[in-house]
């Protein structure tokens, strides 16, 4: 499992991003998770999976109604990550009210949660692997802190915790 002062992991992303134009919508766009991050705060919300209980009612609003004041403590991005495609994560973004604060990007073959060690097989449950449910503090590409829940829980990856933890400065 990734941990404290080591880089983000040179793995792709995908971020699909609504724009309105006649005919086809623009496709999901490639980001580079160490290099998007390098020269950056940034706090990622890794969940198990875009329109799931825990993750839509507990998680993911947390981080959206702390988005400003995690931003004015001094994060410059908030990506929200999880094993699911681009589409998925745009629509969730955009369900949410969390596209426009957050960054929602998909990681449809758990290339970065497995980069990461950060994976969580739910396929007895017909969903195959998922990322853990955790929040991460990234600075200048690399990690500062990681909050990981056990399986079934949600105490230590929330939003007060990580903006409480951002505003100590470590």
């Amino acid at each position: 499992m990734i941990s404290a002062a080591q880089a983000l992991p040179s793995v792709t992303l995908y971020e699909y991003l609504h724009a309105p134009t006649e005919g086809c919508a623009i496709g999901p766009r490639a980001i580079n998770a160490a290099e998007a991050a390098q020269g950056k705060t940034v706090v990622i919300v890794g969940v198990p999976g875009a329109f799931t209980p825990t993750c839509s009612e507990k998680h993911l609003p947390g981080f959206i109604e702390q988005a400003d004041a995690l931003k004015k403590a001094g994060v410059d991005e908030i990506w929200c990550v999880a094993v699911n495609d681009a589409f998925v994560m745009g629509a969730w973004g955009q369900a949410t009210g969390g596209a426009g604060k957050i960054r929602f990007m998909g990681d449809g073959s758990a290339e970065f949660a497995k980069a990461t060690g950060l994976t969580f097989d739910l396929t007895a449950k017909g969903l195959g692997v998922r990322n853990q449910r955790y929040s991460m503090l990234i600075r200048q590409g690399k990690v500062d802190a990681l909050f990981v829940e056990a399986p079934g829980q949600f105490e230590v990856s929330d939003a007060q915790s990580m903006l409480d933890y951002v505003r100590k400065g470590s």
